[in-house]
């Protein structure tokens, strides 16, 4: 079964991400999303075992993406941060894009 968090766990990163790295969610969403020109992404939701963006492309294009996590299914507040660096890592890749240092 697919582990849910709970309402605090994903404002909290939630917030985060669409606060304090939205140039992540777009690079995310470029790599990933089946639409091309990808020119805004807010992450919208994650569970267990994926994240989902809300993604504009630069024509007006809308749609919801959701972008398994590369490291399989997860259970725990930590392993988030996990997943979406390593999907930043991943996008950073397909990209060739040259990803900055990880804190």
């Amino acid at each position: 079964m697919t582990a849910v968090f709970d309402d605090s766990v994903q404002r909290a990163v939630l917030h985060h991400m669409n606060a304090d790295h939205t140039d992540d969610n777009v690079l995310i969403a470029r790599a990933f999303s089946p639409l091309p020109d990808v020119i805004a992404a807010t992450m919208t939701t994650f569970d267990g075992e994926a994240g989902q963006w809300h993604v504009i492309t630069a024509d007006g294009a809308e749609d919801v993406i959701r972008i398994p996590w590369p490291g399989g299914a997860i259970t725990e507040r930590a392993e988030v941060r996990r997943e979406i660096v390593a999907l930043y890592d991943a996008a950073c890749a397909r990209l060739g894009v040259e990803p900055r240092p990880h804190s």
